[in-house]
């Protein structure tokens, strides 16, 4: 039986919330700061809003991933959540913002799904490697922002 995959990993950045969740909450930014993200392409027009969908090419466990998100809840500054549409393994990411009173950012990064195929069978090896990949993106994101 498929086992539910639910990662959630999460980071102080020393940037407002306002700078963080403005870059991480653009779809165009992936690929610079997810270790596994090659591609994204809009689909629907943007600026982000519910119902917008994006076209992400990613790599992991040495497979090539193309699948759509479509955004599913959205309170800019705040949190995003987002589903993919299609693709081999359904997918539901959350993004949240939490200011801190020095000026800082929690950013927290949510991915659960439930395996089905070939991901079914991978299963306990995805939430690890998830979750390894999802604090790497994590500091790559701060690194890139805390520099700017």
């Amino acid at each position: 039986m498929a086992r539910d995959v639910d990662v959630v990993t999460g980071t102080v950045i020393r940037r407002p919330v306002d700078v963080v969740a403005g870059y991480a909450g653009d779809p165009v930014h992936a690929p610079e700061w997810y270790v596994n993200i090659s591609s994204v392409e809009w689909r629907t027009p943007p600026p982000v809003a519910v119902g917008s969908q994006m076209d992400f090419v990613a790599a992991f466990l040495g497979r090539r991933l193309a699948y759509t998100y479509e955004v599913t809840e959205f309170e800019p500054g705040r949190r995003m959540v987002m589903r993919t549409a299609d693709g081999p393994f359904p997918m539901e990411t959350t993004y949240t913002w939490e200011p801190l009173d020095d000026g800082s950012t929690r950013m927290t990064l949510r991915n659960r799904g439930r395996p089905s195929g070939f991901s079914r069978v991978a299963g306990p090896v995805m939430a690890t490697a998830m979750r390894r990949d999802n604090r790497k993106d994590l500091a790559r994101l701060r690194e890139l922002l805390e520099r700017a």
